[in-house]
């Protein structure tokens, strides 16, 4: 991959649309250290001994679970392969994969990366096909005991269903998000209205991270609104190959006419456009980066995933207020916060229903980090992912089975959060 890094991200760019550069320093970055980080577990996932009473030596052994089954997204095609890939193999695992219809080409080109490296046949087998054939096949399969899915809700569903109906495979989803950013008026201004910028306009705003609705307190209401307003207005549209530009293409025809009735449907709602909302040039799925303002809760722009270039930027005046408005949603994958005092940002870190919860940046991401989330952003069927009980992580995948010579492991029960803070910026409490 490090050789073929060139290729690989011109490969994805031409095959999603993503910018050249965001794939070459952004994806293949990230795909590179996801497998070096997992690589280095292969060797270091052990049970434990468990004293018992009586005159018994019991201990507990982490096996593999089998053939696991996984299915992608298009909007990260090679950062989502290597991010199920990784951790089933590094268990021992073998691996059924099919890439999403819209994007097979950087998946089938691993294909060929993995046979140079000299994987066994039958490890790894990538299966393109549209989700109602090659996907549901996987998920009906009954050799396969561990089905791993990112994508919508609605497929989520019904890959858990399917699950239920053949063998109980065990299942992980990740489902979206519709992700809070509340910006408090002591924050440094600029700064989060760049990361306010970035956490949404990012890969066009086909990101299930992307911090689509945007909290700000207001007092700073407007200023944030006119800054985010002349940030969104200084994109450059076009061939995301070139280097000059910097917003692409949506991913297809269905994404992009999505994507355009939800704005529309902000301006008949009543919410303000400030810039954007429109098609851009007479080629292509080209969608202007979109800012609305004054907008409200019950607006469909405000409660459903968009998943495309259209920031929503709310008011708010008091803390209960905005956690009880940021946590009133069906999704719980991410948040952020930006304040510089620190009891606010952990009062909110502490209350906010998300997987995880950024305090003074966004999307800052780390393979050695987990990953999950709340409600229905996020579904383990897991023992694993608590790195704190059991010294083990693995992020996507749960790919081990539990078995012991004496009896099983009890059920531990909890929701786990990640809370990154940025170091930088907070003001000593008086």
């Amino acid at each position: 991959m490090e050789r073929d890094r060139v290729l690989l991200s011109t490969i994805e760019s031409i095959d999603s649309g993503k910018l050249f550069l965001h794939a070459y320093f952004v994806d293949l970055d990230g795909s590179i250290k996801t497998l070096r980080y997992y690589a280095g577990w292969a060797d270091k996932i052990q049970g434990r001994s468990i004293p018992v009473d009586g005159e018994f030596l019991t201990f507990t052994r982490h096996e593999p679970v089998g053939v696991c089954g996984q299915i992608i997204p298009w909007n990260f095609p090679l950062l989502m392969f290597t991010w199920k890939l990784a951790p089933a193999l590094c268990c021992g695992n073998t691996v059924v994969i099919k890439p999403a219809e819209q994007t097979p080409l950087t998946a089938l080109y691993m294909g060929s990366l993995i046979k140079e490296a000299g994987f066994p046949p039958g490890v790894v087998n990538i299966v393109p096909g549209y989700g109602t054939t090659a996907g549901a096949a996987i998920a009906n399969h009954m050799d396969i005991e561990k089905v791993a899915f990112t994508g919508s809700t609605e497929v989520g569903k019904l890959i858990q269903e399917a699950a239920g109906r053949s063998n109980l495979k065990r299942v992980t989803l990740e489902l979206g998000g519709k992700n809070p950013n509340i910006i408090f008026a002591d924050a440094d201004l600029d700064y989060a209205v760049q990361q306010a910028h970035h956490g949404l306009f990012f890969n066009q705003g086909q990101c299930c991270l992307a911090g689509s609705r945007i909290f700000v307190e207001e007092s700073i209401y407007k200023e944030f609104v006119r800054k985010s307003t002349e940030l969104a207005q200084k994109h450059v549209i076009g061939n995301p190959l070139h280097v000059s530009v910097t917003h692409g293409p949506q991913i297809d025809k269905a994404q992009y006419d999505k994507i355009l009735n939800l704005i529309e449907s902000g301006k008949k709602e009543g919410a303000k456009l400030e810039c954007g909302g429109l098609p851009w040039g007479d080629k292509g799925f080209y969608i202007q980066p979109t800012v609305f303002s004054d907008v409200t809760d019950e607006m469909r722009i405000a409660k459903e995933e968009i998943f495309g270039p259209v920031q929503q930027i709310f008011k708010f005046k008091a803390i209960d207020e905005v956690i009880k408005r940021a946590n009133n949603t069906q999704y719980g994958l991410v948040a952020a916060v930006f304040t510089k005092d620190i009891n606010k940002a952990m009062t909110l870190a502490s209350a906010l229903q998300a997987g995880t919860v950024w305090v003074n940046c966004y999307n800052a991401l780390h393979v050695q980090s987990p990953f999950g989330g709340f409600k229905i952003s996020y579904l383990f069927n897991s023992l694993l992912f608590l790195k704190d009980i059991d010294d083990l992580i693995v992020n996507e995948c749960d790919v081990l089975g539990w078995t012991s010579l004496y009896a099983a492991k009890h059920m531990i029960i909890c929701r786990n959060k990640c809370l990154v803070v940025r170091k930088l910026g907070f003001i000593a409490a008086s």
